[in-house]
């Protein structure tokens, strides 16, 4: 069954105006007709429509609800991918797989080696295509959520910005040690405590960024005796979070 996000306006009492980008892909892509079935989300909640295609026009499409339902496909916390600014596309694919693994936001950091530098108008783009990523993936996955992609923050910016949003805030370090201290901090997440992740650029963060973070709360783990990718380091703590959080 397709999947599209509406906003909450376009709900009415017993059907749903479908308008925007996803008329012409129901349209003239899938070649979608009157009867077919669909799936609607707002984006902004957990409330899954089932409905029906009643009519497809020009600028619009007209889906009958059939039944809506509470949807357990978000995982119990939310969780804050901190990614310091990839080379090339890197950060294109780890959107996508991080809103495929459950994240709630991504939050670009430009960290001191990150080589990447992005001015405002070069930035702007950026954001509008790093988004359009995450809703198609959003659907993709049949999440509830589009997961927001934020403005690029600094180190610092960044730090502030999850002591406020998170409950729990871990760093991967190459010099941290102890994986069975790892695995104690994964295991103790309770179900609704937010989790923020924070992933270095290619070489990582400087000692003094992980010492700052550190004095903000933040708790340094280890993910094994391998070095791990920028673009691997944070799909492997997500989907460590994904395993334990799923069930509950």
């Amino acid at each position: 069954m397709y999947h599209f996000f509406v906003s909450p306006e376009q709900i009415g009492e017993n059907e749903i105006r479908i308008e925007g980008p996803d008329v012409n892909h129901i349209k003239n892509v899938l070649r979608m007709h009157p009867g077919e079935e669909v799936r609607l989300c707002t984006g902004q909640d957990t409330k899954d429509y089932r409905c029906e295609i009643a009519q497809v026009g020009d600028t619009y499409v007209l889906a009958k609800i059939r039944w809506v339902e509470e949807n357990g496909t978000e995982l119990s916390s939310r969780l804050y991918l901190f990614q310091g600014l990839p080379k090339s596309d890197k950060m294109e694919l780890i959107i996508q797989k991080a809103v495929e693994l459950g994240v709630y936001e991504i939050i670009p950091v430009a960290a001191k080696r990150a080589v990447v530098k992005l001015d405002a108008k070069k930035e702007e783009t950026k954001r509008k295509r790093w988004n359009a990523i995450s809703e198609s993936a959003a659907k993709q996955s049949k999440r509830m959520v589009i997961p927001k992609v934020t403005k690029v923050m600094s180190f610092a910016e960044a730090v502030a910005y999850a002591e406020d949003a998170c409950d729990v805030r871990l760093i991967p370090y190459e010099r941290a040690e102890n994986m069975d201290r790892t695995r104690e901090l994964l295991s103790a997440l309770q179900p609704g405590q937010s989790v923020g992740i924070f992933i270095g650029p290619e070489g990582g963060f400087e000692d003094t960024e992980v010492e700052a973070a550190m004095e903000h709360g933040m708790q340094a783990i280890t993910l094994g005796r391998r070095i791990l990718r920028t673009e691997t380091a944070g799909l492997a703590v997500l989907s460590a979070l994904m395993f334990q959080l799923e069930s509950r």
